[in-house]
């Protein structure tokens, strides 16, 4: 049996967007996650996250840290009886030529073959254009832009809708 996902970008989607973000102090949950996430799990779907970190690479900060960031993270979202099935980080830089960082398809494959994932009744939530060409490489094509992170060129996305936060995605997938 196949699992349907809700893929989550995290800077800016799930946190405010803060340059190489790696310490507890500097993490603030956008408004409306924990509802989002409660009501995706409600109808069904499983959650991971799936997240570029060139800031382990360039030494600005540790797998370590990256690691004990996340674990909060998680502890967080179980406190609010969510639940993260898991979370999947690509920790090279844009220099790399690496298969995981978005937008190429590598995160999304690895958590296809851990997990018996329905791509096609899978979503997609990001802030950036790199998040859904890395979905839509992965086969996914339900995608929503949030503008709670990045600037988007909406004239030119390839994401299926766009909304101003994650709490307006649950409108969306639930219908």
């Amino acid at each position: 049996m196949t699992i349907k996902t809700i893929f989550l970008d995290r800077d800016g989607v799930i946190n405010e967007e803060v340059n190489y973000l790696y310490k507890i102090d500097d993490f603030q949950f956008i408004e409306g996650i924990f509802e989002a996430c409660k009501e995706f799990q409600l109808n069904n779907f499983e959650i991971i996250i799936i997240t570029n970190q060139s800031g382990i690479s360039r030494g600005i900060y540790t797998e370590t840290d990256f690691q004990m960031l996340t674990k909060w993270m998680v502890r967080e979202f179980k406190k609010r009886s969510i639940e993260i099935l898991d979370i999947f980080h690509c920790p090279h830089d844009s220099n790399s030529n690496c298969k995981c960082r978005k937008p190429k398809p590598g995160l999304f494959q690895v958590a296809g073959i851990k997990y018996p994932i329905d791509f096609e009744n899978s979503w997609m939530i990001g802030d950036k254009e790199t998040d859904i060409l890395a979905a839509n490489n992965a086969g996914i094509h339900n995608t929503i832009l949030v503008r709670s992170g990045h600037l988007i060129d909406e004239e030119n996305t390839n994401a299926a809708f766009i909304v101003n936060s994650i709490k307006d995605s649950k409108k969306i997938i639930m219908g």
